[in-house]
């Protein structure tokens, strides 16, 4: 009896090695070529950047006639949802009932041994924009801009562009909506001595709304012109560079400009009460959605009237709190420049972080850090907005931006879980947005579209939450210099992020970049060269469930599953293309 039981002990030890053996070792397909769909890069369009769940979508392709069997398939992440027939160069979908997600919409054809797709686009169903914010700008109000607004609105609603800021619309920083009789004014002069328009501001912010795009109003949060104390402002309130209040801290500005700026303290409770009034000015004779507050950065030791110094950092957040009680509902967002006071802004009923990003902060490792860095001062409560300005040098002259330049810096900035503040009546060069010397060439017009697609789509990837972390990557074929981030020249660069029950690994392909600097300000950097089929293993957690990867790069942005193999904890696939940047996802 005790041999039989020794033998029956045995078997099922090794049944239960095999069981093991069975889990570890998972071939779902044989390791292959990817057969990567044809992509024809037709142009579709929705009728709003952002939808409410259950909202009716209106798309519109730009096709005379659809092939016959032309379908639209509608997807999260790697998942198909539904999927119907095609005839018309117009049709609906009705937006799914959960908030907050991103969706694709491809428009293909299939046939018995390839699938072509047409046109892909991204689709933001959230109720709310600053969860995800994409921001553009308007900086040009006269007369004459009124006639542009339709086709401006328009064209950055492609872009999914959810939220506009209204740069230098206003007159004097201290009373930005000029009044007479209690009226508005139909006309005043900004500070750049330009003609603005109410009617202009008003054809933006009534087009914008129809996009389900927020209009926010530009303004200074300590900014006055010259004899604002005719207007009520104090001299008490100003800030000082000395402790005897005899030099108001000031910042000079030359022709064209009609005013210095003299600076006052954010943190002074009577300003702040001014300040409110003419806010609420603006609101009632405006429709604008919400505030966006400037700052010049760190100006060094500042002090009050009294003599005492002021942490101007830290009353950024008073001034903003203190905004916020004017109306509630409107949405707040202060700009921290070269990352000053953004620890106080984070912590401040701001509703999203907003980073203008200049030296030190100077590589695409930088770009990456302010991001981190603001998750984690926000924890990660509040996604972060870059204006960051590429090739600001060649915005002295005309011109055009360099397209790698821009591609490249947009790929760091949206796989870190970024937005760009790029995008206007014209793409920024430079920190006084009606600059617009330099023109986007058509292969940039062509790209960028697919990476705000992307940054769309898969944004439950890319800027909801989730952890950044570190899994064993390699590529066993040699096809791929790999390099951990940070990022180096000369190999592509590789992050991880856990995003619930997935893996996300970002592959950035610095391989034969000419520049670390993301502003590039000489315009020298090119694209990067095109690395196919290559062979990748990672260690993996656990049994994988499917790998699939997606790239603004590659098929307008659509997900494209891969075959892999799982021999204990290695996963090993094929990369089927890499430009600049690639988003591997494996499911568990």
């Amino acid at each position: 009896m005790k041999l039989i039981h020794i033998v029956v002990v045995i078997c099922l030890l090794l049944f239960a090695s095999s069981c093991r053996c069975a889990e570890q070792l998972q071939v779902v397909e044989p390791l292959d070529n990817v057969a990567l769909p044809e992509f024809f890069n037709m142009a579709v369009f929705v009728d709003k950047s952002c939808y409410k769940p259950g909202e009716e979508i209106y798309f519109t392709i730009n096709s005379a006639v659809l092939p016959s069997g032309t379908k639209v398939r509608y997807k999260h992440l790697n998942n198909t949802i539904s999927e119907e027939e095609i005839n018309s160069a117009n049709w609906t979908w009705k937006a799914p009932g959960k908030d907050f997600t991103g969706y694709t919409a491809e428009v293909y054809k299939k046939t018995d041994h390839s699938e072509t797709i047409y046109a892909v686009i991204g689709i933001d169903v959230s109720s709310d924009w600053t969860k995800f914010p994409r921001y553009g700008f308007i900086s040009n109000f006269s007369t004459s801009d009124q006639s542009s607004a339709k086709s401006v609105i328009s064209y950055l609603n492609r872009f999914h562009i959810n939220g506009l800021q209204f740069y230098d619309w206003h007159n004097k920083h201290h009373q930005p909506l000029p009044l007479f009789g209690g009226l508005p004014a139909e006309n005043w002069r900004d500070i750049g001595n330009r003609e603005i328009s109410l009617n202009t501001v008003k054809s933006y912010i009534n087009e914008a709304h129809k996009y389900n795009m927020r209009a926010m109003f530009y303004d200074l949060v300590y900014g006055a012109w010259n004899y604002a104390e005719k207007e009520g402002v104090k001299t008490e309130w100003y800030m000082y560079i000395d402790n005897k209040h005899t030099s108001v801290d000031l910042f000079l500005l030359s022709n064209p400009f009609i005013s210095n700026l003299f600076l006052l303290d954010p943190g002074n409770s009577e300003w702040q009460d001014y300040m409110k009034s003419e806010v609420a000015t603006v609101y009632r004779f405006l429709d604008f959605d919400g505030y966006h507050m400037d700052q010049l950065g760190d100006r060094g030791k500042r002090y009050r009237y009294d003599g005492s110094a002021i942490d101007v950092a830290a009353s950024y957040k008073l001034y903003i709190n203190s905004i916020d009680n004017i109306n509630p509902v409107k949405y707040n967002v202060m700009n921290a420049v070269a990352q000053y006071g953004q620890q106080a802004i984070a912590s401040s009923t701001a509703d999203f972080l907003y980073s203008e990003v200049w030296s030190p902060w100077d590589s695409y490792n930088d770009l990456a850090s302010i991001i981190k860095q603001n998750n984690l001062m926000s924890n990660n409560s509040k996604n972060t907005v870059l204006a960051a300005y590429v090739n600001y040098d060649l915005g002295e002259h005309k011109g055009f931006f360099n397209t790698p330049s821009v591609l490249m810096s947009d790929a760091v900035i949206f796989a870190f879980g970024g937005s760009h503040l790029e995008l206007g009546e014209h793409m920024l060069c430079k920190e006084y947005f009606p600059n617009n010397n330099l023109s986007m060439k058509d292969d940039l017009k062509k790209n960028l579209i697919c990476y705000y697609d992307f940054m769309v789509a898969y944004q439950n990837l890319l800027r909801d939450k989730g952890e950044f972390n570190v899994t064993n990557l390699s590529c066993t074929d040699g096809k791929i210099l790999l390099s951990p981030w940070p990022a180096s020249c000369g190999s592509v660069s590789w992050f991880g992020k856990k995003v619930g029950t997935r893996q996300v690994i970002h592959l950035l392909n610095f391989t034969n970049s000419t520049t670390m600097n993301w502003r590039d300000n000489k315009g020298v950097q090119v694209a990067p060269s095109v690395i196919k089929n290559a062979t990748m293993a990672f260690s993996a957690e656990k049994t994988v469930k499917s790998v699939w990867i997606a790239s603004p790069d590659l098929a307008g942005g659509s997900s494209v599953s891969l075959s892999f193999t799982q021999s204990d904890d290695q996963v090993r696939f094929i990369v089927p293309y890499l430009k600049y940047w690639d988003m591997i996802v494996v499911e568990y």
